[in-house]
C-alpha cells in the first residue's frame, strides 16, 4: 500500500460525503486506502456513509476522542507508506495525487 489517506469526522456527514466523492476520484489509479475516524457523531454519519462508500475503513468510537488521538487510531491501523491528513471539508482535484 503506498497511501492511506485519513479522516476525522464528528457531525459533517454531508462535508465528508463531498470530500469521500473527491478522494474516491482522487485515487482511481492510486494503492490507496482511506480511514474515517467518527468521534461518536449524532448525526448518523457511519450508517449514512458505509452505505454509499462501501471501501472505506470506519472507525467509530464511542466518545469524542479527540482530532490528534482520532488520527492516530486510524495511522496505527492503516497499511500506507505514506499518510495523507485531511479535513472533512476538503475537496481534492481529480489529479491532485497523480505526478
Amino acid at each position: 500500500m503506498k497511501l492511506s489517506i485519513v479522516i476525522v469526522n464528528y457531525n459533517v456527514k454531508y462535508y465528508l460525503e463531498q470530500c469521500l466523492l473527491s478522494v474516491r476520484k482522487a485515487i482511481r489509479k492510486l494503492d490507496a486506502d482511506v480511514w474515517v475516524v467518527d468521534n461518536a457523531s449524532t448525526d448518523g454519519s457511519v450508517a449514512y456513509l458505509q452505505e454509499r462508500f462501501p471501501e472505506v475503513n470506519y472507525i467509530a468510537n464511542t466518545g469524542n476522542a479527540g482530532f490528534s488521538k482520532a488520527n492516530n487510531q486510524a495511522i496505527s491501523r492503516s497499511a500506507g507508506e505514506y499518510v495523507l491528513l485531511l479535513n472533512p471539508d476538503t475537496i481534492l482535484g481529480e489529479e491532485t495525487l497523480h505526478d
